[in-house]
């Protein structure tokens, strides 16, 4: 019921960073509709040239989920070949559970997600041959001990989708909390409060991937110290709260 020039448009505002709820209410176009017509009209990249390995099937889900599996994710042998890509998600969270869940299914569609309970947090887990393709940071050791850096056909997506992919680091090892301070106005000492964003990774590498992202989005952010960096400025914040918003 779209034309080819209306769908184009309505990619080139994904493309903005514009998320695909801002997109929808925008043009009247339901994501489903527009996820669908991203899968169509820009065919996911190979991994590298004479590789067997296809693209994600959904480059915008991509985005997200390499945002989680940097932040939560891990990637371990399987005895029968293949691999098992693991995010932990807290109990606390089920809507986070739910949207990884779906992330996966949406970059791998032919591959099969389980949620396998552990103490205190959820393993969105599946089983394939392909997870150290789709995501080539995978190797030995803790990722914040290693060099952690993007190929190219990875930052090609994160460029194409760089809300996606700072909401994935959120949701991973981020979060939305209100501080508050005080201050004597008029001899009274009253209390304000103010939302904030969180994020916390022992990785420098990853770290720069989120800051040089928010960087390229206007976003302004301060780092406390190696492992924390901090969003509070309130325009920053409700560009925030409009693109990646607080777990559930």
């Amino acid at each position: 019921m779209y034309d080819m020039a209306t769908r184009r448009r309505a990619l080139d505002l994904v493309r903005q960073g514009r998320s695909l709820n801002s997109v929808s209410l925008e043009t009247g176009i339901s994501r489903s509709a527009l996820r669908a017509w991203q899968a169509r009209i820009e065919p996911s990249p190979r991994m590298k040239a004479g590789s067997s390995c296809a693209g994600p099937a959904d480059p915008l889900a991509y985005a997200y989920l390499l945002g989680l599996y940097l932040g939560d994710g891990c990637i371990s042998a399987h005895p029968r070949g293949g691999h098992l890509l693991r995010i932990a998600c807290a109990d606390e969270w089920p809507g986070l559970i739910e949207q990884c869940r779906a992330a996966i299914t949406a970059v791998r569609p032919q591959e099969k997600v389980y949620l396998l309970q552990r103490q205190g947090c959820v393993a969105v887990t599946s089983y394939g041959r392909h997870w150290p393709c789709l995501f080539p940071q995978h190797g030995p050791g803790k990722k914040h001990e290693r060099r952690i850096a993007l190929e190219p056909w990875q930052q090609e997506i994160v460029d194409a989708h760089p809300w996606e992919f700072v909401r994935g680091l959120i949701h991973s090892d981020g979060c939305r909390i209100t501080n508050w301070s005080t201050r004597t106005v008029g001899g009274v000492k009253k209390r304000y409060e103010y939302p904030r964003y969180f994020f916390t990774n022992k990785s420098a590498d990853i770290t720069g991937l989120l800051t040089s992202t928010l960087d390229r989005l206007g976003v302004a952010w301060t780092q406390a110290n190696r492992q924390n960096t901090s969003v509070a400025r309130k325009e920053s914040v409700a560009l925030m709260d409009l693109h990646v918003g607080p777990k559930y």
